[in-house]
């Protein structure tokens, strides 16, 4: 696979994990999903998930088992997230390695095609994903709304480093079929 290839979401919403339905996982025949953290589920510095993403977790646990893999080392504070909708979860990841996406994929006893790993980050979550052959969804960054300045250094120079290596990152919400960079 090219680095365009490694790159490229298969999904990017262009919006939150909160506009991730069921449906589009039925779709795209996902049945397992691996989230990352720290800014895909909450903001970097909160320590518990909010009432929505309580919300979104119990409608998609209905039909699809969720890991939470971090590359955060605060085996506590991702302890605590995970506790907070109560899922498994492993802290230190070190994506784009794909092992511990590999373990949560074993742990859910799905092959890694019917998995799909979501995160906020070209260069981890995306890279990790297709390195392992996951479907991977691009979603934008969870942000503290009382934060005023949004400032996302480290992404907006992957965005950009992967946009003029040729990968699209249009917005595909409404084409949902794999591989699909419309």
């Amino acid at each position: 696979m090219t680095m365009i290839g490694l790159l490229q979401p298969d999904l990017i919403l262009g919006a939150t994990i909160f506009d991730l339905t069921a449906q589009m996982l039925q779709e795209n025949d996902i049945e397992g999903l691996i989230l990352d953290v720290d800014e895909t589920l909450v903001p970097f510095k909160k320590k518990e998930a909010s009432e929505e993403l309580r919300q979104w977790i119990g409608e998609i646990r209905q039909t699809t088992p969720i890991w939470l893999v971090s590359n955060n080392i605060s085996h506590a504070r991702i302890g605590n997230i995970a506790k907070s909708i109560d899922l498994p979860f492993i802290s230190a990841a070190k994506k784009p390695s794909r092992r511990r996406l590999r373990e949560a994929a074993d742990a859910m006893n799905l092959p890694v095609e019917k998995v799909a790993m979501v995160g906020d980050r070209l260069f981890t979550d995306v890279l990790a994903g297709n390195r392992l052959g996951l479907f991977t969804v691009l979603v934008e960054p969870m942000v503290d709304p009382l934060v005023a300045v949004r400032a996302h250094p480290i992404r907006d120079f992957e965005i950009w480093l992967s946009q003029l290596l040729g990968v699209s990152l249009v917005a595909n919400k409404d084409s949902l079929t794999k591989g699909n960079d419309s």
